[in-house]
């Protein structure tokens, strides 16, 4: 994939232009939030469809079972909040009238990771990817840039069934171009590379480009680059390819280590009984604090820096 930086913007902003077009296109599609419309970028799909935009106000339980019962009657809900209270505050309901009944709500997540930046630990959710992807009939989606929030939103809306949306606070690189195929279930191979295998999504993506580029210039190795955008389901056929091509695994992710997607990958390594060894750059046991995104990023050791000694510290675990 051909890939060039088409500028900064957040992912939640992608979320809002996929929910205005579709407002446009599909009359199915409503629009729920807890008092945050303006930071979940709703205000164009609200300015253009104000009759199916439910504001429910500081009550986030109320806002899910809402949200299930218009499911119930065919509507396609989008139902957002702050990470933090759209997954820890209502996992009770989430878990009883979305996933246990299997309805089609589509939970939609920002300010996510320690990148919420100054709000600081009370807002910083870390734990709510591991506790979706452990319910059943729920899918986890965690797009990497503007555009790619965007074809999550549209996809998210064609996908029958729960869907977890997972987005960002600042601005990062746009780089996934506008007509890239996106398709839930299915990862982006963004760099060849027969070396090392990087596996990323989020806001970890684009600097896990940036580590594999400085890998290849510092010490002639090629890594390949994986955007794992899916997070249940996984695309294990990926996974499987990465570990019988490459000899080393590294899983970055703006995620708490424990319940995330690196162990969700080494869950598959393992059953399938491959041997690779394995690295993971992730938040270790710890809540997060106040800073800048790119403060909190270094603090946690998430940087395309960090990315790159994890890697090769991996790779050559077996010399």
């Amino acid at each position: 994939m051909r890939l060039t930086v088409l500028g900064k913007k957040d992912t939640r902003s992608g979320f809002g232009e996929g929910l205005r077009r579709l407002g446009e296109t599909n009359s199915r599609v409503l629009a729920l939030c807890a008092d945050l419309k303006g930071s979940l970028k709703m205000d164009a799909f609200i300015k253009e469809h104000p009759e199916r935009y439910i504001e429910c106000g500081i009550a986030e339980a109320n806002m899910i079972g809402v949200a299930a019962g218009l499911a119930t009657a065919g509507y396609i809900p989008f139902a957002g909040s702050f990470a933090a209270f759209a997954s820890g505050r209502v996992y009770d309901q989430i878990r009883q009238v979305v996933a246990y009944s299997n309805k089609n709500v589509k939970i939609v997540a920002s300010h996510a990771g320690v990148t919420l930046g100054e709000d600081g630990a009370t807002h910083q959710m870390l734990e709510d990817v591991g506790m979706m992807r452990m319910l059943p009939n729920m899918t986890v989606v965690v797009p990497c840039d503007y555009n790619q929030a965007i074809q999550a939103t549209l996809a998210a809306a064609a996908y029958e069934g729960p869907l977890y949306l997972r987005l960002g606070r600042p601005t990062v690189p746009v780089f996934i171009p506008e007509d890239a195929p996106f398709e839930i279930g299915k990862s982006q191979l963004l760099r060849e590379g027969d070396d090392i295998t990087v596996i990323a999504n989020g806001h970890l993506v684009y600097p896990a480009l940036e580590a594999a580029d400085l890998i290849e210039r510092e010490y002639r190795y090629n890594v390949r680059v994986i955007n794992m955008h899916t997070v249940k389901p996984l695309d294990t056929q990926s996974i499987l390819d990465a570990v019988n091509t490459t000899h080393a695994l590294i899983v970055a992710e703006e995620h708490m280590l424990a319940g995330g997607m690196g162990e969700a990958i080494a869950r598959i390594v393992t059953s399938e009984k491959k041997q690779i060894p394995m690295g993971f750059v992730a938040v270790d046991d710890k809540f997060g604090q106040s800073g800048t995104p790119d403060e909190l990023l270094t603090a946690y050791q998430l940087t395309a820096q960090d990315i790159m000694t994890t890697c090769m510290k991996t790779f050559t675990s077996n010399d």
